[in-house]
């Protein structure tokens, strides 16, 4: 019969069968038990043995800790044991970017359409009011798609941004409860199922736009409002974004990512670029603006179906492994709750710990530089959502452009930010950094690089929506979105600053958290912006404008408070000595 201390080993060994992965790796079930009576210390980021075990069974430990430092110490990798797959499994960027540029193109085509098609659904509403409270009331009829100078009126605008408002309420809210449970559920079945599930919602709303649109006020324009719950339901844009980011990360070294993302955002821009133009040129073709949404449609029903059946995966199964077996500890460690148990100690901020790291390899100043990154980009990406339609209906009112005059500024700002992205991002990259093929470094934080190039997107934006505020025609609009555009290059940095400063199995996490957080501010600065807009209009446009530049002040402030070379290192990288418990590491 074995003795107590045998039978553990046997048992602690059978656990610790290696096993081959998809792609060729080895892996390791990470699932170590516990007697009575001994160290428990297993949780969420417990993978190895206590100190008790580690002595009983040293054969064990060094297989487990040996196998262990393979899957999870390695400089960036998500795609491991990729590398020997032929090039139509093997995951790249380079993958997403023909699903992601029709879809851009789409996004950007249909932006000022629908804003048009709100504002006027809105004022043909409004303007029936009027007629009905007072018989005497004439005015022209709305015409959907054409230049309404009817619809110049402060009431109008103000009910256009109270609408814009509900719709980002809806879908915010939505979002930022799903957002981080997505981006945490991608670390465990893969970046690419996500990532389908959050573009339905978008599919679905852009089904019901069509409907609205195409009954011009049969069906009330409250129904886009549905549409935008749906939205938020599935994640909505800002997940689907965090989920490539996510991609990325699995596909690109640390010191590389903020140019692979940099490449995500300027397909997006000039998407965003493009879209207008070739909108405008099919609406003059066609005659109608609802041709638009049909080929937005068509667009984004070819991004899912090709990232479902043409992108390979990003993350391997050993990843993928490494991340259930945390969801086992952690849902074990609640097991015995009621769902009333449950329910009572939700927390939907949660999933911001992660910005919070404690134990061994973290510290003061890491947690510093999460906070001051994670606020930066979160109130610059809620001054870019928070105004993205007011300044369309802002020029509308201010300087009487059209739908050709709004698609033309869009395209102009468009274009100096895919450069920003495309050229400038990616040569201060090689200046600073040196060729791609150099040695990898992993993940030790944001340089001095990744904090200037912050600093001067800040600069860039501040002018930028200082020039909004105090242009007197729309030419110098048109300069001050340009000059506002090349800050663009600030937001990749800021998403692979967040993810270079976490160990690579983390990924999902930091950018679900991040997700969240951009979701608030879809709610918050949305809500803010369009209310202080519409109580402002009839007094002077451009004052919310003038409080979008304080924000800028603020958070060029922020930047100087991060610091570089500041990471969370890996447990398994951190030296342990015979009696240190190697199970307590930052979470």
């Amino acid at each position: 019969m074995l003795e107590p201390e045998d039978a553990f080993a046997e048992e602690a060994q059978e656990e610790a069968i290696l096993a081959e992965d998809s792609h060729g790796a080895t892996t390791i079930n990470t699932r170590f038990h516990v007697r009575d009576g001994q160290d428990d210390d297993t949780g969420e980021t417990s993978p190895l043995m206590s100190p008790r075990q580690r002595r009983k069974n040293p054969v064990t430990y060094t297989r487990a800790r040996s196998s262990y430092e393979r899957a999870i110490n390695e400089p960036w990798t998500g795609a491991h044991g990729a590398g020997d797959l032929p090039w139509y499994k093997k995951p790249s960027i380079f993958w997403l970017l023909p699903a992601l540029f029709p879809f851009s193109v789409a996004f950007g085509g249909i932006i000022v359409p629908k804003t048009y098609l709100i504002l006027d659904l809105i004022c043909k509403q409004y303007l029936s009011e009027q007629a009905l409270k007072d018989p005497t009331f004439k005015f022209l009829p709305v015409v959907l798609g054409e230049e309404n100078p009817q619809c110049r009126d402060p009431h109008v605008q103000s009910r256009v941004a109270n609408f814009n408002l509900y719709v980002n309420l809806l879908s915010g809210i939505f979002s930022a409860i799903v957002s981080p449970h997505l981006g945490s559920l991608s670390d465990r079945v893969g970046r690419k199922k996500v990532m389908v599930c959050a573009s339905l919602g978008a599919l679905a709303s852009e089904i019901i736009t069509i409907i609205v649109g195409s009954t011009n006020g049969g069906v009330s324009v409250y129904w886009l409002l549905l549409g935008g719950l749906i939205d938020g339901l599935c994640g909505s844009f800002t997940t689907a974004l965090a989920l490539t980011f996510a991609y990325a990360s699995d596909c690109s070294p640390p010191e590389r990512r903020n140019v692979a993302f940099g490449y995500f955002h300027g397909t997006l821009f000039a998407g965003i670029a493009i879209g207008p133009v070739m909108a405008g040129y099919v609406i003059k073709v066609t005659g109608t603006v609802m041709v638009v949404f049909y080929i937005a449609l068509a667009c984004q029903t070819w991004f899912i179906l090709f990232v479902l059946f043409a992108v390979p995966e990003s993350l391997s199964k050993e990843r993928q492994l490494i991340a259930k077996e945390k969801r086992r500890f952690a849902q074990a460690e609640t097991a015995g709750n009621s769902w009333w148990t449950t329910i009572k100690n939700y927390n939907p901020f949660e999933p911001l710990w992660v910005l919070r790291p404690t134990g061994v390899g973290s510290s003061a100043a890491l947690r510093k530089n999460l906070f001051v990154l994670a606020a930066i980009d979160t109130m610059m990406f809620g001054v870019a959502m928070g105004t993205m339609q007011i300044i369309i209906i802002y020029a509308e009112y201010r300087f009487g452009w059209t739908a050709v005059n709004a698609s033309m500024y869009l395209s102009a700002v468009n274009v100096c930010r895919v450069m920003g992205l495309l050229l400038l991002l990616p040569l201060l990259t090689r200046i600073f950094r040196g060729p791609q093929h150099s040695q990898s470094k992993g993940h030790k934080g944001s340089d001095m690089l990744d904090i200037w190039i912050i600093r001067g997107a800040i600069l860039f934006d501040l002018l930028g929506y200082i020039g909004y505020a105090i242009g007197p025609t729309g030419a110098v609009m048109v300069v001050s979105g340009m000059i506002a555009s090349l800050g663009g290059i600030g937001s990749p940095t800021l998403q692979s600053s967040l993810t270079k400063h976490i160990p690579a199995d983390r990924t999902g996490q930091m950018l679900g958290a991040s997700g969240l957080l951009h979701a608030l501010a879809r709610v918050v600065a949305p809500t803010v912006f369009n209310l202080i807009y519409s109580q402002t209009v009839g007094i002077y446009a451009g004052i919310v404008f003038i409080c979008l530049a304080s924000i800028f002040v603020i958070v060029f402030v922020f930047s100087w408070f991060l610091r570089p070379n500041v990471y969370l290192a890996e447990p398994s990288t951190v030296d342990l000595d015979e009696d240190e418990d190697p199970t307590h590491h930052s979470g």
